[in-house]
């Protein structure tokens, strides 16, 4: 089960401006907040009691206590991550935010993995006949990692090389025997669910890994993998790591080899056929 935090990273860029000014006041400290009244975090975010009382009825909870008691179980091990306020002077600083912020992206990431929703992902992904993974932006470097791991073990992938218009195209000439991995990190690309909607016409299963359960993407697809994004730049709308979706590809990909030898002696027969091209 996600944490609290989690869930307010999730959520934070659909916030209201009055949500995220009390979300930012708890991702900084959350250990602090366990030990304030409404007032003293109304204070400190500087909006109203009631809008306190709305935020923690925004994140499903029964109300300001209920929050006290989630953050209680996380705030020992949670630093604040934010790198909006990155040290401009402190080089050693700067990286050792850089390394709690990363770290705390993949930790969450893999601990709240629905394990049985995993295994069926792993099912569908090593019994469809091609997957085709679609993320268009700063997201696509992860779909070209993911092409070549999942070749790399004998499961046929496909990408359009970053050009959403080809990859619909392709999606046309695929079928119920495929799947559309999609990624993306805020699941908000209109292009991307106007793949999807072409995937679901040709019976396609999709699986989609976004930031955010709640995504428009995340909504449409069949199984969905949530990734844990730390990093906000210039505002909080704007997300640019790529660190979650490559460990969650990552993850998949050892997943696979350590359940099948056979994937391992198709690496071990590709990197022998490569073996010339390197120095």
């Amino acid at each position: 089960m996600a944490s609290i935090i989690n869930q307010i990273y999730s959520e934070l860029q659909s916030m209201s401006q009055s949500d995220q000014k009390i979300a930012q006041k708890i991702i900084e400290n959350p250990g602090q907040i366990v030990n304030c009244t409404i007032s003293e975090l109304a204070n400190l975010a500087k909006v109203s009691g009631a809008s306190v009382t709305r935020f923690c009825h925004n994140l499903g909870l029964a109300g300001f206590h209920d929050l006290k008691i989630q953050l209680a179980q996380v705030a020992g091990n949670e630093k604040s991550h934010s790198l909006q306020n990155i040290a401009k002077d402190d080089l050693q600083t700067a990286l050792k935010q850089i390394d709690d912020n990363k770290v705390a992206e993949i930790e969450a990431t893999l601990l709240n993995f629905d394990s049985q929703k995993l295994k069926k992902v792993l099912d569908i992904l090593t019994h469809s006949r091609v997957i085709q993974v679609s993320a268009e932006g700063d997201t696509y470097p992860v779909t070209a990692d993911a092409v070549y791991k999942f070749n790399q073990i004998d499961l046929f992938a496909m990408a359009s090389g970053g050009n959403v218009e080809t990859a619909i195209a392709q999606t046309m000439n695929l079928g119920h025997e495929d799947v559309l991995l999609v990624i993306s990190n805020s699941g908000e690309s209109a292009a991307l669910l106007k793949q999807i909607k072409v995937a679901q016409q040709q019976g396609m299963k999709i699986i989609t890994i976004t930031n955010r359960s709640d995504s428009p993407i995340a909504l449409e697809s069949d199984y969905h993998l949530q990734t844990a994004v730390r990093q906000t730049v210039l505002q909080t709308q704007y997300y640019f790591s790529r660190v979650a979706a490559f460990t969650m590809i990552e993850a998949i990909f050892l997943i696979l080899i350590s359940q099948d030898d056979r994937c391992v002696e198709h690496i071990r027969k590709h990197e022998e056929i490569i073996s010339s091209q390197k120095v």
